[in-house]
């Protein structure tokens, strides 16, 4: 018997998220600065006698009362990549779903990155990233993304991705009302409110040194926010209350949400408004801890 291979997916959040233009396939062209946590789902690979997958977790009975273990990223992850290397995938697939579901976190693309790595891994292909790649692309645009812990600047339809570092470590608060939204319905609100695209920064660079925060916590934005806003009274709230603890040094919301987050550069002033947020709503997932930098 092989041993159990077990890989972290982690969140991944949009710092900013600029919708620059669109093409005229309909595809949006964006600008975005990804950061990723430590902490998230887990994939657990072991030995079996057909493929076999289990969700357990906080979030499980969300996926599974979808539907989930039919079509979920982690099996067809697992299924591409055995067919990559010609085996067939004799696998026991455990996720444990530790992230909300549909959240603008990454968790679906998260998962599948990590499957595609423990795989990897279990078989001892030793394939560098960039094979990891080839098909992780065929599973989601974002999916390749995640095949890396550090932070990425993102352009294109997400297809251009450069590693950047960030000036230093931050620590994050999730925070996530537990309700679903739609991408398709905040794409329609955002185009039906007239806001112009907004104006790429065109470069890198700006990531690095003293140029960061005053970009991030002055110039940047999620395009999305305010549709989703409008949408989604929980987003407001969430967004609310994480300001108004005036100890954050910026808010904004992930993705297409409802996952707002805040970032802090003292892990226990985190977790101290992390208590804040509980006690104000127990109903909110919450989540605290440091990103890759």
């Amino acid at each position: 018997m092989r041993e159990m291979i077990e890989v972290s997916a982690p969140a991944k959040i949009n710092l900013f998220l600029h919708i620059v233009g669109r093409r005229d396939d309909g595809y949006h062209l964006l600008e975005s600065l990804f950061a990723f946590t430590q902490q998230g789902d887990v994939i657990r690979i072991s030995e079996a006698e057909h493929l076999s997958f289990k969700i357990t977790g906080p979030f499980a009975g969300v996926l599974t009362s979808a539907g989930g273990d039919q079509e979920n990223l982690v099996v067809r992850a697992a299924r591409a990549f055995a067919k990559e290397v010609g085996l067939e995938a004799n696998l026991e697939i455990e996720l444990e779903k530790n992230l909300p579901v549909a959240a603008g976190i990454g968790g679906g693309s998260a998962d599948a990155a990590a499957t595609l790595i423990a795989l990897n891994e279990y078989w001892k292909c030793g394939f560098e990233r960039k094979h990891l790649e080839d098909i992780a692309l065929t599973l989601g645009a974002d999916v390749p993304a995640c095949l890396y812990p550090h932070p990425l600047y993102v352009t294109g339809i997400g297809e251009n991705v450069e590693q950047v570092s960030l000036p230093k470590p931050y620590t994050v608060l999730l925070v996530n009302p537990g309700v679903g939204v739609s991408t398709p319905e905040i794409f329609k609100a955002f185009h039906a409110s007239g806001d112009d695209f907004d104006t790429s920064i065109g470069s890198s660079g700006v990531f690095e040194g003293e140029k960061f925060e005053p970009f991030l916590f002055e110039q940047s934005q999620n395009t999305l926010q305010k549709p989703a806003e409008k949408l989604c009274v929980e987003v407001s709230r969430v967004l609310e209350k994480l300001t108004s603890l005036n100890t954050a040094d910026y808010v904004a919301m992930s993705g297409s949400g409802a996952t707002c987050f805040a970032l802090f550069s003292d892990l226990n002033v985190a977790k101290d408004a992390e208590q804040i947020i509980r006690m104000y709503d127990r109903n909110w997932w919450t989540m605290v801890d440091q990103l890759h930098s």
